[in-house]
């Protein structure tokens, strides 16, 4: 069958650099570190205490109280997202196929606070079973793709994707596939999370995958820095409006970039190390450029998924390398979580606006904090340090990589 083409026409996000678009992308430019002490809970006693939170966000000014009780954080920034991609969309969706809209919204934790926060009101009761109505529904990990699908009233294919660090580019790679096998026309998607709360912190400093640099928390976030040591933990969300190319022109849409192409592996190896080797990452961007009919020396920019974690970032270069020999050379790389930090299941879509403000504004966004670079990373790599580099960028890959051995890659083309 012939694959139709599948276009960007509307994104939103709040996350730690911004609470829309344009507040993103300016801090991007500018290489602000999002990084701070926690305000959500008293860290004193947690090995790391800080983190990349989101600022100046209000739920009473996007819902009503009703609504916030119902709602988790990672719901709210969900919804807030989302609400951000369908205005910019500029959909009139009194004239929308309803039936075939819909929403793959992902989340690699779901509604930890509410998790949490219930557990806490249990203990606080000796044991007395008194749990909130709205726990389970407010907790599951779909339920922001739910109340999505519910606000706007799409009847199309409704789900969530859970992979961890990868659930959002598995969650665009769905939507992508939805629209161009012609099970839909419009696909709203993207991710949240909002884990930054005792649990979170907790459950990832007793993992060793946290940094704990808390004396300078705004260069704690150093991808391919030598004295790295660890990510630092992001939240927020991002939303992108899908929609088949001809559906989009018809309308006059106003279109960022093309998806062109995603890539899915296993690494089969350990629950949190990636393959030393880096092959499953390579597997995934391998995948992602076949899918997309491309070759290797298409692609101009990586954004990688670039965490900060001794092991992982090394693995991922060498990955590239594997993929992309002395092309490499050629590319813009770079890591948005030195200055985001680490969105989780969110990552993948944040990731992708980065991407997106690359081949619309042929900007790519620094790699910040990275001062001695890893004696294990190739330093010939253009991995756009310190400062924003100007480029034409044509074609854009974005990698995420989850615990589990999860891989996904997307390929967006400039329109």
């Amino acid at each position: 069958m012939e694959l139709r083409r599948v276009v960007v026409t509307g994104i939103g996000t709040i996350n730690p650099l911004g609470n829309n678009v344009g507040e993103f992308f300016e801090n991007l430019e500018k290489g602000v570190s999002g990084a701070g002490p926690i305000t959500r809970f008293d860290a004193t006693n947690f090995k790391t205490q800080f983190a990349c939170e989101v600022k100046n966000f209000k739920p009473e000014e996007h819902f009503d109280r009703k609504e916030v009780k119902k709602y988790d954080l990672f719901t709210q920034y969900a919804l807030v997202a989302a609400a951000q991609a369908v205005a910019d969309s500029g959909f009139d969706l009194e004239k929308l196929d309803l039936d075939r809209a819909g929403v793959i919204w992902a989340s690699g934790i779901g509604g930890l606070i509410t998790f949490h926060q219930e557990s806490m009101d249990y203990s606080a009761h000796q044991g007395t079973p008194r749990y909130n109505p709205f726990f389970i529904p407010k907790m599951i990990a779909d339920i922001a793709a739910g109340h999505i699908s519910m606000k706007y009233g799409f009847r199309g294919p409704n789900y969530a994707t859970v992979s961890a660090c990868a659930s959002s580019n598995h969650a665009l790679i769905a939507s992508f596939d939805q629209i161009r096998y012609g099970k839909a026309d419009v696909m709203l998607t993207g991710g949240s999370e909002a884990a930054i709360i005792d649990a979170g912190i907790g459950g990832f400093n007793a993992m060793q995958a946290l940094s704990t640099r808390n004396d300078d928390p705004a260069t704690a976030s150093r991808p391919f820095d030598v004295g790295r040591d660890g990510f630092v933990m992001g939240e927020g969300a991002a939303a992108l409006m899908l929609e088949e190319y001809e559906h989009a022109v018809a309308r006059g849409a106003k279109i960022y970039c093309e998806v062109v192409g995603g890539g899915m592996s296993a690494d089969a190896y350990h629950l949190t190390a990636p393959l030393p080797d880096g092959s499953g990452a390579g597997k995934a961007m391998m995948h992602a450029i076949e899918d997309a009919g491309l070759k290797p020396e298409d692609i101009d920019y990586i954004n990688t998924h670039g965490t900060s974690t001794p092991v992982g970032d090394v693995a991922e270069i060498t990955g590239i390398m594997s993929v992309f020999g002395d092309h490499a050379y050629n590319m813009n790389i770079n890591s948005t979580k030195s200055m985001t930090g680490h969105l989780l299941g969110a990552a993948g879509a944040v990731e992708s606006l980065a991407c997106i403000m690359a081949l619309t504004k042929g900007i790519i966004a620094p790699t910040i904090n990275c001062k001695e670079l890893d004696p294990k990373i190739d330093p010939k790599l253009n991995l756009t340090l310190d400062k924003p580099q100007k480029r034409d960028v044509k074609y854009a890959l974005s990698n995420t990589f989850g615990f589990g051995g999860h891989n996904s890659s997307v390929i967006l083309k400039k329109y």
